[in-house]
């Protein structure tokens, strides 16, 4: 085997390991006045994987979706650049409560998507979640990011 080929295959074998700890799924609840949801979220926590997202992803499922932290307070924008998904995105102030949802966003659209005010974190889910639970202003999130009351 040559070095070159030696490499391409040590690359293939490291990118589904760097894959799968990016993927480390995290339970998150969102309490409805339907019931308490439950969801298993991918945590990005650093501007890098902040700025991915779910970019070029073709599929999630149902009981999935992707958190957002930002580590402070402060309003924030988002957006469907190269994100083939529709997605329901949920903005969430540092006392766990929806301020805002931006329902059935455009997928590839580079339309600015802004929070009402400051957020610590959105959530990100499949387009038609938010309806689906019930998902309604002041319903309240539990996760390990928050600090619970």
């Amino acid at each position: 085997m040559s070095l070159r080929h030696f490499f391409l295959a040590f690359l293939l074998f490291l990118s589904p390991l760097a894959q799968a700890q990016e993927a480390a799924l995290e339970p998150l609840e969102i309490i409805t006045s339907s019931g308490t949801h439950l969801f298993s979220v991918e945590v990005m926590r650093t501007d890098e994987t902040r700025a991915r997202g779910l970019m070029y992803r073709r599929y999630m499922a149902p009981d999935r979706g992707m958190l957002f932290d930002f580590k402070r307070e402060a309003s924030v924008a988002m957006w469907m650049k190269n994100t083939y998904l529709s997605l329901d995105m949920v903005f969430i102030d540092k006392a766990c409560l929806v301020i805002n949802v931006a329902e059935n966003t455009e997928p590839l659209s580079e339309r600015i998507i802004p929070s009402v005010g400051p957020v610590v974190s959105v959530l990100e889910l499949n387009a038609g979640t938010a309806q689906r639970i019930g998902l309604k202003v002041g319903d309240h999130l539990r996760h390990s990011l928050f600090k619970q009351p």
